[in-house]
């Protein structure tokens, strides 16, 4: 998939940074929620902030959306401080679960919020459109499933048509279906221009739609960078026998330093453009050759190192 990033790695033109911050902290009292948080969004790419629950990342968004006072650091969002009015107006947020009317309809909702913010009539209907709830806008926001008040959520903050999306779990109580067009909408609204933030502790999600990812752990923003720069090189994976004869081979034609073996398996620091190569060298070599795949880390993976190395380093503060 070619996402709005590589299109700016291609034409080598910076994109405006729509959301800066600085050592962004919050303390609750004693209780370190958020510790020097320092991210970047781009217009134009779908930024996610990965985590588990209870990592930081609501308390975070609701920094950025000036709901919460900060303790220390800053955050400019829009080119304003974050939460000044001139930056909102061009913000749309959906921050946990939704807060609607529910003896209203999902139709009436939006209305009632298009009133308040100047919004002409006839947007109520192009968003109910854009996020699948045209059919059922006439039914209580009280009888909506989980699924369908988190539609009428991200409806709600597409109200305005802003710059800038900061979306909390967007994906939460949707079915298969559900969640394949919402990440399908949230990939057009990166790809039309929009910035769009979204937290979530779904890795799928975040590998699936995200050019880049934040992670965070206990607060700390531990790793940024490119879906691809988290995952790491590629490898190709083989399985031929006999082994050390394939290894030996393989050390030749593609140089000592990228092959290793593991088990019953020989490693290669290669992209699947170098299969072929590879595969016709074994067997020319007259070479046993039972398997070979590309094979590349999953961001769960990633996810999971970074978890544990978060973890070694907070018994190292508390041993410290």
């Amino acid at each position: 998939m070619t996402t709005s990033a590589d299109l700016n790695a291609a034409t080598g033109g910076p994109r405006e940074v729509v959301v800066q911050t600085h050592n962004l902290t919050k303390r609750y009292g004693s209780i370190l929620v958020v510790s020097g948080v320092s991210l970047s969004v781009q217009r134009g790419e779908v930024y996610g902030f990965l985590g588990p629950n209870g990592a930081g990342k609501t308390t975070t968004l609701r920094m950025l959306l000036g709901l919460v006072r900060p303790t220390a650091g800053s955050a400019v969002v829009l080119g304003y401080t974050a939460g000044s009015p001139a930056g909102l107006a061009r913000i749309g947020s959906m921050v946990e679960t939704p807060a609607l009317y529910p003896y209203l309809s999902g139709r009436d909702n939006l209305l009632v919020l298009a009133k308040q913010a100047g919004i002409p009539r006839p947007r109520v209907a192009a968003v109910l459109d854009t996020v699948g709830l045209a059919e059922r806008s006439g039914d209580r926001f009280a009888g909506y499933s989980l699924g369908m008040k988190q539609r009428l959520g991200v409806a709600a903050a597409l109200l305005k048509d802003p710059d800038l999306l900061i979306l909390d779990e967007p994906t939460n109580g949707l079915d298969p279906l559900g969640l394949a067009d919402m990440r399908a909408l949230i990939r057009r609204l990166g790809d039309a221009g929009k910035a769009v933030l979204l937290s979530s502790h779904q890795l799928g999600e975040v590998q699936a739609i995200c050019d880049r990812v934040g992670v965070i752990f206990r607060g700390r923003l531990v790793k940024e960078g490119t879906v691809r720069e988290l995952r790491g090189a590629t490898r190709l994976v083989i399985r031929a026998t006999p082994l050390p004869r394939a290894e030996a081979c393989l050390a030749e034609l593609m140089g000592r330093s990228r092959v290793s073996v593991h088990e019953d398996e020989v490693h290669v620091d290669a992209g699947a453009d170098a299969a072929a190569r590879v595969s016709r060298e074994l067997v020319n070599a007259g070479i046993d050759l039972w398997e070979l795949r590309h094979d590349e880390r999953s961001l769960e993976e990633v996810f999971l190192a970074l978890s544990a190395d978060d973890q070694q380093h907070a018994r190292e503060d508390h041993a410290a």
